[in-house]
């Protein structure tokens, strides 16, 4: 079964997105930025993302299959990406299901709170950026229900990023 994973950057707050989606508060070095998406794009074959993440990327996630999470975008082929609108929670399940590489849960703390709540998110992987926005769009949005997590990894950065990596375990 492929995995579904949370992968995302996070302000020490707890924000993933600026109050207006930014996320330029996200500074990576180019050189290293590089090596480490090739790498990290390189552990999946399909992106699924909310339509306000679809709203900032502009298109589809290189190299992958992207879908977009939306009740208001007609669903269907845009651009590259496959809206899917309510039948995206059992497609999502179908392919989770299926054969391949993992799934990459990006952004959307909105989606990514309807996607815990169907039991759908395998780990949440966060890098924790060392800055403080104040506001912002939430890591988790849209359920109020608690989400067990066990760690299974840290790693530290020299730009001072902090990886936590954990499997959901409810």
């Amino acid at each position: 079964m492929r995995r579904v994973r949370y992968a995302v950057a996070m302000s020490l707050d707890g924000y993933i997105a600026g109050p207006n989606g930014e996320y330029d508060w996200i500074e990576l070095d180019p050189d290293s930025a590089a090596s480490f998406f090739k790498t990290f794009y390189a552990q999946f074959d399909t992106a699924v993302m909310g339509r306000k993440t679809f709203d900032q990327a502009r298109g589809p996630v290189h190299g992958m299959r992207t879908l977009v999470f939306s009740r208001t975008l007609v669903a269907g082929d845009h651009q590259g990406v496959t809206v899917l609108g309510d039948e995206g929670i059992g497609h999502l399940t179908d392919l989770r299901a299926g054969e391949g590489k993992d799934i990459w849960l990006w952004g959307g703390g909105e989606l990514f709170g309807s996607l815990v709540a169907a039991g759908l998110v395998d780990t949440v992987e966060v890098s924790v950026v060392p800055v403080i926005l104040g506001g912002g769009v939430r890591l988790m949005a849209g359920y109020a229900g608690r989400v067990k997590l066990q760690l299974e990894k840290i790693d530290e950065s020299l730009t001072g990023f902090v990886g936590l990596s954990y499997r959901v375990t409810n």
